[in-house]
């Protein structure tokens, strides 16, 4: 994994996060020297998803409130089928993701996630996977679907479950050093 040293991450998520999406990049990128903070709704603690039912709960750092795009180099989106459904009806929400995509940093995107990427318009025309339920959503949304374990395309990295989640994190990592990227135009 390279060294991220200096660079801030954050994951948006809620309650109903799918549990490994959410921990194994969270843990990854801070091995790699980045600093994470899992941002969500409200504050003290989200449940996550673990396979067939509720898992551990997981500390929230700042409230969508408190968190500024500005402040951040990255955002991963972790999925679960619920998690990104509640996000996706979230004004701030919606708005705190496409800062990221307007101001060129990267995204992790990962399994029902890219939902979210739907719902705020990010997806059209670009390169992307996702859990394979929600393919005809992404394809309808004018997403080019490709069912590979990572796509990225300018910055935008996707990846479609838990099996996925070395290549998710080893290419996430590699796109944060990197930096900004030129996109064409939406």
């Amino acid at each position: 994994m390279q060294d991220i040293s200096g660079k801030r991450v954050a994951i948006l998520a809620t309650n109903g996060f799918e549990q490994s999406e959410l921990e194994v990049p969270r843990d990854k990128l801070r091995e790699a020297g980045a600093e994470v903070h899992v941002v969500s709704l409200e504050g003290g603690e989200i449940k996550g998803w673990d396979h067939k039912d509720w898992g551990r709960p997981v500390k929230v750092d700042k409230t969508l409130d408190e968190a500024s795009p500005q402040d951040y180099d990255a955002l991963v989106l972790p999925g679960g089928q619920i998690n990104p459904d509640l996000l996706r009806v979230e004004p701030k929400a919606l708005d705190f993701i496409r800062s990221f995509w307007r101001d060129r940093k990267v995204m992790g995107v990962i399994c029902h996630a890219p939902w979210l990427l739907v719902e705020t318009g990010i997806v059209k025309d670009r390169r992307v996977t996702s859990y394979k339920s929600i393919k005809t959503d992404v394809i309808n949304a004018g997403g080019k679907w490709e069912d590979s374990e990572v796509v990225t395309d300018e910055g935008l990295v996707t990846s479609r479950n838990p099996g996925d989640l070395d290549a998710f994190c080893n290419k996430l990592t590699e796109e944060i050093r990197e930096g900004r990227h030129e996109r064409r135009a939406a």
